[in-house]
């Protein structure tokens, strides 16, 4: 679906934001561009939707070539993390007006507005004005025009930022939605929770440089801890790593009575802190 060759930008004399940046997309996907703050995830998405030109390296959609061509842009759908809405408009009238300027009219622009509402939970919000929208709505409503068109691959940046959980909860399982009904996702998010439960695999970016990039099974065997078996012994608590923790609560068992126990499973977070490090980012 897209091919990210070699990408490297800068601004100005400053260190590359992307640095020799190479990954693919594969058709059907959710993938996931995880990295902390300034780590190029910004500038990524901004060049692999054609709104940056690299100075360096290539970016082909489907085979067609770069997304700064309009009939190659017409293919993807951008739901960026700065709400893109008008508020003075009703929420169909911000659809409407994202479909025609990607040449959509008639009765196919009433549908694909209708459709696109409906996936969002908000056609019977629709003749509202966008300003009285919660932000939870915005969001929605935001991911609405990224689909307006159909494209055949989605780009979310940070799309659950600041919602509610019910808003959360809808945004999530549309993604699954977009998946199922065959559509690309690139997803970019700091909730790891998120990607470990929608992402079928996951890139973590730092300093403009692909640190990682496998599922999150993969990742998790390749720079996570191990299963920790926490267990409560005769009034204290001990902590065991191991592989195989349904075996070494039975090693524990077999010597002494075990009044309480628990399995603490790696994430995708300490994945993340290890390979990007825990300094604060500003």
């Amino acid at each position: 679906m897209l091919a990210l060759r070699g990408l490297r930008k800068s601004y100005g004399g400053a260190a590359p934001a992307v640095d020799g940046l190479r990954l693919e997309v594969r058709t059907g996907e959710v993938f996931g561009l995880l990295g902390p703050n300034g780590a190029g995830k910004t500038t990524t998405v901004s060049i692999l939707t054609g709104l940056l030109v690299p100075d360096e390296g290539t970016v082909d959609l489907l085979g067609l070539g770069s997304p700064t061509r309009p009939e190659v842009r017409a293919r993807l759908g951008l739901a960026p993390q700065a709400l893109a809405l008008y508020d003075g408009l009703t929420g169909e009238e911000n659809v409407a007006l994202f479909g025609r300027l990607f040449g959509l009219e008639g009765e196919r622009l009433r549908e694909r507005v209708k459709a696109a509402l409906d996936f969002v939970g908000l056609r019977d919000r629709g003749k509202d004005a966008v300003a009285a929208y919660s932000g939870g709505m915005k969001r929605r409503l935001n991911l609405a025009v990224a689909l307006v068109h159909d494209p055949d691959l989605v780009v979310l940046d940070e799309p659950t930022v600041g919602v509610d959980p019910q808003s959360r909860n809808l945004i999530l399982e549309n993604i699954r939605a977009l998946r199922a009904a065959g559509k690309t996702v690139v997803y970019t998010t700091h909730y790891m929770e998120e990607a470990e439960r929608l992402c079928d695999r996951v890139g973590i970016l730092d300093h403009g440089r692909l640190l990682a990039l496998d599922t999150v099974p993969g990742l998790l065997r390749a720079h996570a801890a191990k299963p920790v078996l926490v267990v409560e012994v005769a009034g204290e608590e001990r902590r065991i790593e191991s592989d195989d923790p349904l075996g070494a609560l039975n090693e524990v068992a077999a010597r002494q009575s075990v009044a309480s126990f628990r399995v603490e499973r790696p994430h995708l977070e300490q994945v993340f802190l290890h390979l990007t490090g825990r300094h604060l980012r500003d």
